[in-house]
């Protein structure tokens, strides 16, 4: 008996179900089930709440999502080795756990959803998916999202950058950017290699980051157009970086309100929203 519920050890689990990690799919997993509760209190009180969890693997995030009384979650898992298992939790939690078969980078979040549900994103990331997931979700439209908060673990190195301001210039850029635009963000706490099987060779960081009601209004296609020229020659001046861009370089830089000489990492997230609406209105 493990000591959040009735279910056996996650070690007996993947011994029963021969659930080996595949590096392929960038599984690592989480056997203390006191630090999933952990991950699990970060996103808030639970109770009356739907969450969305992304790769649960045997399940460990699963079951302190579920002991520590979210109403639903939702899991998408794309290994059907694990499927079993995730069956076996269920049937503990009856009624509160929806396993989907598939790939998340294919997953139609809200048709999945019921209406007027409170719904939170939390999940330790496979690391090959973690950062296209997150860009993903930052960029869904309409805004507000259908998610009331993001608790995700990643590498402590993508959490840096997602949580960067221009005072960090070595891991400020495009992610930070955008993640900082439409949310607030911050590191909750890092995770040690030696919580995982297999241990990853870093440390990881369970990041949360809530939603701004109103972010400063810009089109998301041109924020992620205009970042991705600037920070693609982050060494170079925007002058030279952003001419990629098909417009006047000078002119777009000027009607942004940023010197031609400033350089990507240290223009702040109201900085770029200004570029991409010059950009935008540039384009006609």
């Amino acid at each position: 008996m493990s000591g959040i519920d009735d279910l056996p050890p996650l070690r007996e689990v993947i011994a029963a179900h021969g659930l080996a990690a595949k590096k392929s799919l960038g599984q690592n997993f989480l056997f203390d089930l006191n630090l999933t509760s952990r991950i699990a209190r970060t996103s808030g009180a639970l109770e009356g709440v739907t969450v969305i969890e992304v790769g649960p693997g045997p399940g460990g995030l699963t079951r302190a999502l579920l002991a520590n009384g979210a109403k639903r979650v939702v899991a998408v898992e794309r290994d059907e080795r694990c499927l079993a298992a995730l069956a076996d939790i269920a049937a503990h939690y009856p009624g509160r756990l929806d396993v989907i078969s598939g790939d998340a980078l294919e997953t139609d979040w809200p048709s999945v959803l019921q209406p007027d549900e409170t719904v939170r994103v939390v999940a330790n990331l496979p690391y090959n998916v973690g950062t296209v997931l997150l860009t993903r979700w930052i960029e869904t439209e309409p805004w507000p999202p259908f998610y009331e908060s993001l608790t995700l673990m990643f590498q402590r190195e993508v959490a840096e950058r997602i949580v960067a301001d221009p005072e960090d210039r070595a891991n400020y850029g495009r992610l930070s950017v955008l993640c900082n635009w439409r949310c607030e963000t911050r590191i909750a706490f890092d995770v040690s290699p030696s919580a995982f099987t297999p241990p990853p060779k870093v440390t990881s960081s369970v990041v949360r980051l809530i939603p701004r009601a109103e972010p400063l209004p810009c089109s998301g296609r041109d924020l992620s157009a205009v970042t991705a020229a600037a920070f693609g020659q982050r060494r170079k001046m925007l002058r030279q970086s952003l001419k990629p861009l098909g417009v006047d370089a000078a002119a777009l830089l000027d009607a942004a309100g940023i010197e031609p000489t400033a350089r990507a990492e240290t223009v702040p997230v109201e900085g770029f929203v200004a570029l991409a609406n010059a950009w935008a209105a540039l384009r006609g």
